[in-house]
This record gives C-alpha cells, sequence and structure tokens, in this order.
C-alpha cells in the first residue's frame, strides 16, 4: 500500500513532536537522568527528582504541546477565512482581547487558582466553589474579550470591502494596541503583588503544577482541530473567494459565524491558561504549507505539529539558558517571529 507524500509529512512531523515532547521534561535547571526516575541499573529512585519530573515538568509539555498546536490551527483558519497571509490571533487583537477578559476576572480577584481569594465572596468561600468559581469565570471572560477583537475585525472587513491585506492589519494592530492599554490601566493602579503577576502573565508564561493543570489546553485544541478538520472544505474554498465558496454551496455566514466563534473561544482557552503568546499562530501555519501546500485537510495536523514543537522548544529553552530564572515563553517567540513578520511583510507577494 502506498502512501501520498502528504501522509509521510505529517508521520515526520509528528514523530519529531514527539520526540522533542519526550526530551524535554528531561532539560531544566539541571538534568534529570532515567535512572533517578526509574531506578535503572540497580540505582534508586530519588522522590524530590520523581516529583519535579511528574508534577512540573512533564505538565508543562503537555500544556506546551496543546497551546502551541492550539495557535498554530487558529492562524491557519484565521488567515483563511480573512484570506490575508498575515491574520494571527494576536495580530488581529484577538489574543490581546482575551488577555483583557482574563486581566478583569484576574483583578477583581475572581480567579482563585491566580490570585487567591481576594474579591471572592464570603459565601462562595464557605459553601466551597471559590475555585471552581474562579477557573470558570477567568475563561468566560476570555472568550468574551477576543469575541468582542474578532467582532470589530469582522465588521470592519465588511464595511471596507475594498479593504487590502495592510488596512485589515493595521486594523487589528489598532484593536490590540487599545486593549494593551487597557490591561495595563490594570497593572498599574493595582498593588504591588498583583502588578507582578499581570505583568508576567501578559508576557505569556506557562507555570503549572500537577498534570490536571497541564490538560487544561487540552479542550480547547480539541475543539480547533475538529472544527479546523469538519470545515476543512469549506476553508479550501473560502480562499479563493466568498463568490466562489457561494457557488459551491458554502453558507458562508454560517460557516464564518461558527469558525469566528470555535476559534475565538479555542484562543480564549488557551490564553486564559497560559497568558497571550504573538506570532506562533503566524509562524507555523507558513511553515506547514512549505512541506505540504495549501489543502486544509493536510494542512491542519501539519500547522498543529510545527506549533507544538516551536512551543515545546521555546518553552524549554526559556527555563533552561537563563538558569535559575524562568523568563516567559512568549518573549522568546516574539524574538523569533518578528523578524519572520517582517519577512513575511516585504517579501514579493506569489501570484
Amino acid at each position: 500500500m502506498r502512501f501520498s507524500r502528504s501522509v509521510w509529512v505529517i508521520a515526520a512531523l509528528f514523530a519529531v513532536m514527539l520526540l522533542v515532547a519526550a526530551i524535554a521534561p528531561w532539560m531544566g535547571v539541571r538534568l534529570i537522568s532515567p535512572d533517578e526516575i526509574f531506578g535503572w541499573r540497580g540505582s534508586t529512585p530519588d522522590p524530590a527528582e520523581a516529583k519535579i519530573f511528574w508534577q512540573l515538568r512533564v505538565p508543562r509539555v503537555i500544556m506546551a504541546l496543546c497551546a502551541g498546536a492550539t495557535f498554530g490551527i487558529c492562524g491557519m483558519v484565521f488567515q483563511a477565512l480573512f484570506r490575508n497571509p498575515l491574520a494571527e490571533p494576536s495580530l488581529l487583537g484577538v489574543s490581546s482581547g482575551a488577555a483583557l477578559g482574563a486581566a478583569i476576572a484576574i483583578r477583581v480577584g475572581f480567579s482563585a487558582g491566580i490570585l487567591g481569594s481576594q474579591g471572592v465572596s464570603y459565601l462562595y468561600e464557605a459553601v466551597g466553589w471559590q475555585r471552581l468559581f474562579g477557573e470558570m469565570v477567568t475563561p468566560v471572560f476570555a472568550f468574551a474579550g477576543s469575541l468582542l477583537a474578532i467582532s470589530i475585525i469582522s465588521v470592519f472587513s465588511r464595511l471596507t470591502r475594498n479593504a487590502n491585506d495592510a488596512s485589515l492589519l493595521l486594523a487589528g494592530v489598532a484593536v490590540s494596541s487599545l486593549f494593551s492599554s487597557l490591561i495595563m490601566v490594570f497593572q498599574y493602579t493595582g498593588g504591588a503583588v498583583e502588578t507582578y503577576k499581570l505583568l508576567s502573565w501578559t508576557m505569556g508564561g506557562i507555570s503549572v503544577v500537577g498534570m490536571s493543570e497541564g490538560l487544561r489546553a487540552l479542550p480547547s485544541l480539541i475543539l480547533a482541530f475538529a472544527m479546523s478538520s469538519f470545515c476543512s472544505t469549506e476553508l479550501d474554498l473560502i480562499t479563493f473567494g466568498d463568490e466562489i465558496a457561494a457557488t459551491r454551496g458554502v453558507e458562508l455566514e454560517r460557516t464564518k459565524r461558527l469558525l469566528f466563534a470555535g476559534m475565538s473561544l479555542s484562543v480564549a482557552l488557551v490564553v486564559a491558561n497560559c497568558g497571550p503568546i504573538s506570532f506562533l499562530g503566524l509562524i507555523a501555519p507558513h511553515v506547514a504549507r512549505r512541506f505540504i501546500g495549501a489543502r486544509h485537510r493536510s494542512l491542519t495536523p501539519c500547522s498543529a505539529a510545527i506549533g507544538a514543537i516551536a512551543l515545546v522548544i521555546c518553552d524549554t529553552a526559556a527555563r533552561t539558558l537563563w538558569a535559575p530564572a524562568d523568563i516567559p515563553v512568549g518573549i522568546i517567540i516574539c524574538f523569533m517571529g518578528a523578524p519572520f513578520f517582517l519577512w513575511l511583510l516585504f517579501k514579493p507577494r506569489e501570484r
């Protein structure tokens, strides 16, 4: 049985992803050997190292895998919907909108998991609903912010049908700047501890403890992957233009609303857990197209795998290269993404 080139490319990317995910937990401030975890070659397992490995490093790698894959898929979908190669969650303001919503929830004290129980009423604390309420409210606020951002850009694109790539990009930058300025207001008006936590969180960092926290981004990945795979044919047709897609039987309004809401929710869930991470949704789809082409059925798993690989490698570098300091991974992604964005902006556009 002969497989197509796309199947081999997808298999190779997933093999690389699994290899990177298997190596990353052993690296950090101190390298951990398999003997210290499993007690091979007659050695005794180290309980302290085992706790660091299973409670900190492995969940962090899982979170990075899910978050990176989600950003890669969402960037791919937004680029198809806007027919804009520069579209991605952070440049369109979706990440900033989600960050603003989550920052509001954090600032007023709803999110018990991040800033403790400040602002949570005694009733919720007494009946034991504090943690559940905090975990539910932050993603809801983040989703509302991301949906507001994508709605603004969508309305702008409708009102200015002749808008080019640069106009939509500038509109997204304006929305992102507006939301970022509002986040700075919360940072400036908060206390010292709250300001520091908000600042480090808005830089985009992965900090989880326990497997349950590491799996929090898994629902967002499942949602993004399922929706993009189910609508892959519609995405192919939309990239050729609304008229062509409509003549092929695509329900444009329904499909776009569904994908906008689904991708916004996926971004919101990720941002609520690890903060906004810029440029990853821009880099992953473009690199995937170089490997596999533009068909979204094959592009979806490739974008997910490349986004996951990139975020795991960058997060490993963030907690290893500057040890014992643990810098936010968003800084490294921006350092890589800014030159890539400039290259896309100024390279000759292919026909």
